[in-house]
Formats: C-alpha cells, structure tokens, sequence
C-alpha cells in the first residue's frame, strides 16, 4: 500500500472527531417524528401495560378451584361474567371463571387464564381438564415498560416502532434534534442533465440525483445549487452561496488534483482544506474543510440542547465558538460507485454525529462467498455482492468504480481487508445496503 495512503479508519475516525452535535431543537408531533433524532432521554410516565391482563382469548379463574382438576375428572365453573378488551370486571368468587378476550383486565381473585382451546364451555358453565400454572397466560402491569423507565435515549434516530414505543407511553410530542442543513453542487464542464441533448464526450449527472436522495433518507434540509462549471471564480461562488444558512455543504467531482481540478483550490481560498487520499477501493479521494460565512449567514441554532453525560458514550461538543462563521465542507470523488460509497461509509456517520447520533457504525454480518476473489487489491476494497437462494454472496463480475448497475444489482457492499484473497466458503463481512442508504 502506497505509505501516503490514510487508513479507511483513520481517515473515518478523523472525519467524526469534526462532527460535534448541532444544538438546537425542535417539538414535533409524535406522528412526525420518524426519522428525526431524539433531543433527550425518554421516560416513561406510566407502566405498559398499566394493569395485569390476558394475552389470549379465554376463560380468567382461581387455580385453587381447578388443583383436582383431571382429563378424567375435570372441574365445571360457572360463568360469571364476560370481560371484553379495555373492560374492568368485578372480583371473581370462588367457583367462578370470567369469559375474557385479549387485552381484556384480570379480575381480582383470578390468578391464571385457560385458553379457550382448553376449556369446553356448555351454557353458563364451562369445564376444564387441567390445572393452569401461576400466571399462565397473564401480562403483567409494567412487563414492557416501567414507569420512569428510559425507553429512548438521546441520540435514537427514530424509526416507525420510536414512533410507536413513544405513543404507547402516551406522549404525542417529542423533543428533536434541528434538521442537518446541507448544500450540495456538482463540478464538471462534461455534465449534462437528464433531459437534456447529450452532447459528445458529456455525461448525465448520476450523482445528483444519488446524492440528493441519500441526504433526503437522512432527514436533512437540501439545498441544491445544481451543476457548477470548471472555474475558479465560479467554484468558489457557488461556496459562498452554499454556506449560507447551512451547516455542511458536500459536492461532487473536482476533488483530484488535474488543471481542471478547482474545488481544492476555491476551498482554500473561502476557508480551509484538508484532501485525504484513502486505502480504500473505490473511493480514493475525499477532502474536508471548511468555508467561510458571511456575517449574517449562519443557520438558525434554535434552543441549545444540553449534552449528554460523557460516562453515557456522548460525542464531546467543541468548545462554544469553534464552528461561528463557518460551514463543514466534504468533497466526494466523481466516479458515481466511489461517490456513493464514500458517502454511505464516510459521510453518513458524519452527518448521523452532527445530528446528535452515538451509535453511527454501519450494521455488519458475517456471511458466506460463494465466489473466489484471487487477486485482491492492496486498499481495503468494498465488493458490490447480492445474497443468493442458498443464502450465500454472489459478486458482480465488474468491480469498476463507474458501473452504477453494480450497486442496483447488490443487497450490500463486502468490506475486505488489504491484500485478503477470498475463496469459496470463507466468511466475510457483509454491510447491507438497507443500513446504508435508509
């Protein structure tokens, strides 16, 4: 491996030390909630279920009116009342049994219900073979959830089950950390847009719209400035005008270092850079910097959040003023595969920690090649692969950063160490797509 080459990790763990948490938040309802990321901790302000009741349709009685009962001798009870879902019946005497449906509240004095499979009913008595166990078929009050409980900590990317979970407690409101404000533009005289005459040596602007989509999964505000020509003077006005009013402005193409290469060069010129090339195939080269606002220009920070306690995983925020004045910068390859894979690896989890996220790490499983991979590159690779029928990972044959066929076939990416050949029956680590790009 070239030694001027940054690890995938290093270059990672560099890029996340400058995502500090945003401040700001926002109330939203309950039902809008999804996809958006917990502001504070979540308590419970009751006990889910909030009172014993049962989990199957049967009959709610006293085990010590059926201990003798037998296949051979069973015990008949009287019916004495009917317990629908949401109800609350009276107390059950002895030598009663209580008809009662899912959901339905335990009366007092029953102790156990029996299914109604076992339990064969006859008019206003019902008889029974068998002793139930203690609390058979019974939930208890606060089996899910405590009262005072946290059931969602800050940092939670909300899901459609938060969304549930918070609503079951009763809150129709939850406390959100502000949307990630992010610009975005595309470098490149030989773009075209779709739509548009193809002329010789031009190519449609993939990326846009790759782009644009994976920053909308991610809950954050986009600002799109479109396709910027192969100029200085007009790469850095497009910085100028992506700066204002957002906190990260990512881009496309003009990150290598040609004459018509002019994005490191407008960056340093608004603010500061940094161009890393990475070990990693596809995706060689990122840059990260920052650019300048002008007075007036920065983006709304709402109401500050207090920050989590360290001991609980917290990202530290930076010191109160180190961010005034200017916007993160992250500057993506060209190529569309090395694009998308830099941004779902690398980008991502930065925008996932500027959004208050701990847990940013891509889901990983370990599965089987159904395939041999010979010849390994010297940077650490991601193989577009899809599972197949005999839940094993097919590759596709072309591995070329260009070929964005390869990522619509593939359920994921197969993240190989440097210089480890594969072979057919080894395991390997597998990150889905559906944690990648969702």
């Amino acid at each position: 491996m070239n030694p001027g080459l940054l690890s995938f990790d290093d270059a990672r763990a560099a890029l996340l030390a400058q995502a500090a948490p945003l401040h700001g938040i926002e109330t939203v309802d309950t039902a809008e909630a999804a996809g958006r990321v917990l502001a504070a901790d979540l308590r419970a302000t009751l006990d889910v279920p909030s009172r014993d009741n049962t989990q199957m349709d049967g009959y709610a009685v006293r085990r010590a009116d059926l201990a003798q009962a037998t296949p051979e001798a069973p015990v008949r009870l009287r019916i004495a009342q009917r317990i629908p879902a949401g109800h609350v019946g009276r107390p059950l005497a002895p030598g009663e049994a209580a008809r009662i449906f899912t959901g339905g509240l335990i009366p007092e004095g029953a102790d156990a219900v029996v299914m109604q499979e076992m339990a064969q009913a006859d008019g206003d008595t019902v008889a029974f073979a068998h002793c139930p166990a203690p609390g058979e078929w019974i939930r208890r009050a606060g089996e899910d959830i405590r009262n005072g409980s946290v059931i969602l900590p800050a940092g939670t990317r909300l899901g459609p089950q938060a969304a549930g979970l918070a609503a079951s407690v009763g809150l129709a409101e939850l406390p959100v950390r502000r949307r990630v404000r992010v610009a975005c533009f595309f470098t490149g005289d030989e773009l075209t847009m779709p739509g548009q005459p193809l002329r010789p040596g031009a190519i449609y602007n993939s990326n846009r719209y790759v782009l644009r989509a994976l920053l909308r999964a991610l809950g954050c505000e986009l600002t799109d400035l479109g396709n910027v020509p192969d100029s200085l003077a007009a790469t850095r006005e497009a910085l100028r005008r992506a700066a204002r009013g957002n906190d990260l402005i990512v881009t496309s193409g003009g990150v290598s270092v040609g004459e018509e290469d002019h994005v490191k060069a407008a960056v340093q010129a608004e603010g500061e850079m940094r161009l890393w090339q990475i070990a990693m195939k596809p995706g060689k080269p990122l840059a990260y910097g920052r650019v300048r606002r002008a007075a007036g220009d920065e983006p709304d920070e709402g109401t500050p959040v207090a920050g989590r306690d360290a001991a609980a995983g917290a990202v530290p925020a930076l010191e109160p003023g180190a961010l005034a004045g200017t916007a993160h910068f992250v500057g993506l390859p060209g190529n569309p595969v090395s694009s998308l894979v830099t941004f779902v690896l690398l980008v991502r989890p930065f925008i996932q920690r500027l959004q208050g996220m701990v847990e940013v790490a891509p889901c990983e499983l370990p599965m089987r090649a159904d395939f041999d991979w010979p010849r390994p590159d010297r940077r650490r690779e991601f193989l577009r692969a899809r599972i197949n029928a005999q839940g094993g990972l097919d590759l596709f044959p072309n591995q070329s950063s260009g070929v964005l066929t390869s990522t619509v076939w593939g359920d994921g990416l197969i993240d190989n160490p440097p210089e480890h050949p594969i072979a057919a029956g080894d395991m390997v680590r597998f990150l889905p797509f559906a944690g990648l790009v969702n």
